[in-house]
């Protein structure tokens, strides 16, 4: 017991010291800054599959954008069938914005390519035949966009030289499971692909959300388009290591850009995690019992040492809680929940571990990748 408290507390104090402060948050966009000369033009892309319910104000919000360049939205309707194309081109006419939205009926997709992948290269292509933008700017159907959202952003990859500028958006924490689970959704995210490292060209880790991603048109054809990843689940974080090839990259933390989409139950936020979770660990068996030993390491022995070991690794357990508490405190005061919510990381820690397990089981029973009714994940494994 003394040996596993001491091994998890020299864990703790390597992630809290030396992995690149993923859990200061401290990565966010600048003031917008005036820049001199021309603005870039930029083109919105974005895929939409049964996106009814938030539809009107993620697209509203685009077409109230307050910038000064040359600006439009292409919507991609992937096929919906509860009303997502006439609901967003009602929004477009109420904001006085209709010229600037042009709606795109996508055609069926073609093997080897995920959902959303297909969606968003229709859209690029649309972009490309009307006009070749300076940026594209690739965001999902359930974003609302701070209106100098798009100002600050091109302002930052100007300033910055980036060719891909990307905001983890701020999720919806309302109901009970978002406040338990939301927050360290982003705290796990940002461990695994810490944003300072991600965004230092001398460092080998590269991500993206793919909520809001500014992609430099210029660099993002010269890696290849979505064709290079056309079947990736993890679609940000794949384009970010291409992109990365081409020039620096940027992810940060948005306040005032919003998530729309509810998970009002534990089950709807497993759902989105287990989508994804075991293509992450490349569709391993071998990754994922050693995820699951890793997990039960790093945030249930010390739980359990501090409060049932006795002497040296009872304090060595407390001290490793500790210090996995104080970590979980700036990404709960962003979130407006209780500084003291760090210390249910340990079950917080096995909740995310059974998603794993079941995004697991979901591949091996053919279900892989399943989101809109579409299983994908078996063309990219």
């Amino acid at each position: 017991m003394l040996a596993l408290a001491l091994l998890s507390l020299a864990i703790w104090l390597y992630l809290a010291l030396a992995r690149g402060g993923y859990w200061m948050f401290r990565e966010r966009l600048a003031a917008e800054q005036q820049c001199e000369g021309p603005l870039p033009s930029i083109v919105a892309v974005v895929p939409a599959r049964d996106e009814a319910e938030g539809i009107a104000r993620a697209i509203s919000s685009l077409l109230r954008q307050d910038y000064r360049g040359s600006f439009r939205v292409i919507l991609v309707d992937d096929q919906s069938t509860d009303g997502t194309a006439m609901i967003a081109r009602d929004a477009a006419k109420a904001t006085g914005g209709e010229e600037k939205l042009e709606i795109v009926f996508g055609g069926a997709r073609p093997q080897g390519w995920a959902g959303k992948l297909w969606a968003m290269n229709q859209g690029a292509e649309r972009a490309n035949q009307l006009k070749s933008p300076d940026y594209f700017l690739f965001t999902d159907a359930d974003i609302e966009h701070a209106s100098d959202n798009v100002a600050r952003l091109v302002s930052h990859a100007g300033a910055n030289s980036t060719v891909l500028t990307s905001l983890m958006v701020k999720l919806r924490c309302q109901s009970f499971a978002e406040k338990l689970l939301v927050p360290a959704f982003v705290y796990f995210f940002s461990m695994l692909f810490p944003f300072a490292w991600s965004n230092d060209p001398r460092s080998s880790v590269a991500a993206a959300a793919g909520g809001c991603m500014l992609v430099k048109r210029e660099a993002f054809m010269a890696a290849g388009g979505f064709e290079k990843i056309k079947s990736a689940i993890i679609d940000d974080c794949a384009l970010a290591r291409v992109m990365k090839k081409q020039g620096p990259i940027w992810l940060g933390l948005a306040s005032n850009t919003i998530s729309l989409r509810p998970y009002e139950t534990i089950t709807d936020i497993g759902r989105m995690v287990w989508r994804s979770a075991y293509a992450q660990l490349n569709y391993s068996a071998f990754a994922l019992a050693g995820t699951i030993i890793g997990m039960l390491l790093v945030y249930c022995v010390p739980a359990v040492t501090a409060i049932f070991a006795p002497g040296a690794a009872r304090l060595a357990g407390a001290s490793a809680w500790l210090v996995m508490a104080i970590t979980f405190v700036p990404i709960s005061r962003f979130y407006g929940t209780s500084i003291a919510r760090g210390l249910l990381l340990p079950v917080i820690g096995l909740i995310y571990t059974a998603f794993t397990l079941i995004s697991a089981v979901n591949f091996w029973s053919g279900k892989g990748g399943m989101w809109k009714g579409r299983a994908q994940a078996m063309a990219s494994s």
